[in-house]
């Protein structure tokens, strides 16, 4: 056994610099800014000169942060990624005892809220500008796989005991729920003034689940 006398001390994590903590926190602000104006008015309609003025700086110092509104979009895409990727593992922690059409069922709330929140992107179906940025973003492209590969195992899982249709194809399932992040029903059921949040995610969820279940 090794004396504890001999064990490398522990590596202290380096202290950012003043101006390394600045840049962090302008890009946070960025890109808080981004998802703003992508949730409210898509992509096509979002400028980068609504971005500089929502966070305060110059377009070119903006610039220097990310080069083009497709790194902008990107860059938003990756925080929900992220966010995701952090809401994907609450739900596979131990003490949650959640079953596979559980774990669905919450993820596609979780995507619900965070839209009428006003926080989900806005991207469009066919820019290949954009898909070209975000398909050459590793961190993007990292966490969707990430997230896709668990919801996956999920819907396999859901599926052989009987929650799920088995004749759907995972990957059609897969879309349907990947479809609720930016479902339209929504908004136009919130514009309507008659229901709270709680009740549209749960006509929603009604409406997307109990039609994928086995006939």
């Amino acid at each position: 056994m090794v004396s504890a006398a001999l064990k490398s001390p522990p590596q202290a994590t380096p202290k950012r610099s003043f101006r390394e903590q600045m840049h962090i926190a302008r890009e946070d602000a960025i890109i808080s800014a981004v998802n703003r104006l992508l949730a409210e008015k898509g992509f096509e309609a979002m400028t980068v000169d609504e971005v500089a003025a929502e966070v305060g700086i110059a377009k070119a110092s903006l610039y220097k942060h990310f080069p083009s509104k497709e790194d902008l979009a990107a860059a938003a895409m990756v925080r929900v990624m992220q966010r995701a990727c952090a809401f994907l593992d609450s739900l596979e922690h131990p003490a949650s005892e959640l079953q596979p059409i559980d774990q669905l069922r919450a993820v596609a709330r979780w995507t619900m809220e965070v839209q009428l929140a006003g926080e989900m992107p806005s991207l469009p179906s066919e820019n290949s500008s954009l898909r070209a940025a975000l398909t050459t973003n590793k961190a993007y492209v990292d966490g969707l796989m990430d997230v896709s590969e668990r919801m996956g195992a999920w819907i396999t899982a859901a599926q052989a005991n009987g929650s799920l249709n088995p004749a759907l194809p995972p990957i059609a399932v897969l879309y349907t729920l990947y479809a609720r992040a930016c479902d339209p029903v929504l908004g136009f059921l919130k514009g309507t003034g008659l229901y709270s949040t709680e009740q549209i995610i749960d006509m929603v969820l009604s409406t997307c689940f109990d039609g994928l279940r086995i006939r």
